[in-house]
């Protein structure tokens, strides 16, 4: 199953008629040029558990990186143009696990 169908599958499994409401996934991009992706925690499953933060490469040098931590309730993930399939893996990685 592709990274867009598991992330659409967990997406859906949080929509309560309220979580939607306030919470949610989102995708952007970056000027360095990359991909940024927060996927709010609250009132999921997820919210208090442990994620230890990956990075590879550097964002200033290399086209192939990635940062992935948690925030303010959120997984943060930062990365390179083509990586946004892996930043979207490591979540659901982490999610599903």
């Amino acid at each position: 199953m592709s990274e867009l169908q598991r992330l659409q599958d967990w997406y859906r499994a949080q929509c309560n008629e309220d979580w939607e409401h306030s919470f949610g996934v989102k995708i952007d991009t970056l000027d360095n040029p990359g991909w940024m992706v927060k996927i709010d925690l609250v009132e999921t499953d997820l919210e208090g558990k442990a994620f230890e933060p990956q990075s590879h490469g550097n964002s200033d040098t290399d086209t192939d990186w990635i940062v992935c931590k948690l925030e303010s309730g959120q997984f943060v993930g930062y990365g390179g143009a083509n990586n946004l399939a892996e930043l979207l893996r490591t979540f659901l990685n982490w999610a599903c696990a």
